[in-house]
This record gives structure tokens, sequence and C-alpha cells, in this order.
């Protein structure tokens, strides 16, 4: 971290289910998780009631308490530019057409879509070594 890193989604709506995913040579996981968020929000052709879960409580807390306080203050903070802003904002974006509740989910602890997740991940990262 930094390094070659992947991004994954799966997608709900009753009976249907699809899987996204991706990666990058040079990224972060931080920069990975708000990927996943922005791709899975921007493959959605309408607006729709999303539950978002994830593992990452940067991203949630992020979103939920800090990105407020982020655009009140011109994106920055007390250190400086936000880090991620530009996925930030995308996320954002994405979030104002949608209903999203977010919701935790804990890392590596048997959640079939989490689980998925991480190899559709790892895959990903293949992808980019080669």
């Amino acid at each position: 971290n930094p390094g070659v890193g992947g991004w994954a989604a799966v997608l709900m709506s009753g009976e249907k289910r699809r899987e996204i995913s991706g990666g990058a040579s040079e990224t972060t996981n931080n920069r990975m998780e708000l990927t996943a968020a922005c791709e899975a929000l921007e493959a959605l052709k309408q607006a729709c009631e999303v539950t978002l879960h994830t593992d990452s409580e940067y991203m949630k807390r992020g979103y939920t308490e800090w990105l407020p306080k982020w655009k009140k203050n011109g994106w920055k903070t007390r250190e400086g530019k936000v880090k991620n802003d530009d996925l930030w904002k995308r996320l954002d974006e994405q979030v104002q057409r949608h209903h999203v509740r977010w919701e935790w989910v804990r890392g590596h602890s048997g959640v079939e879509e989490n689980e998925r997740c991480d190899e559709l991940v790892r895959v990903a990262i293949d992808g980019q070594r080669g």
C-alpha cells in the first residue's frame, strides 16, 4: 500500500445478481474501497434504494461523518487537502442519485457476498500483475 490493488462489488436485486470488479497497478486500499462503491452505484441504471454493505470503516465513516465537514471546508482538513477527494466527490455524486443506507460488515467474517468480493479482488489483482 501503495501498490497493485483490486476492487469488487456484488449487486443484488431480488433474484438478480451481478458481479463487477477491476484493478489498478498503483493504488491504495482506500482508493479501491471507494472505487468499488462508485462503480457499483454507477452501474445502477436508475435511482434506487440501496443498502451498501462495506467492510471499510474509512469509507462508511468518511461518507456519513466526515464528508459534510469536508464539503463545508472546501475539501480541506487541518492537515491539508482531503485525500482521495476525486473519489469522494464521485461517490457523493452517485449517492445523491440514490437513497443509500450504509451497513458496515466485519471483513473475513463469513458474510457470503463480502467473501465473494474478496475473491473477485484477488482475481483482479492477479490480472493487474499479468
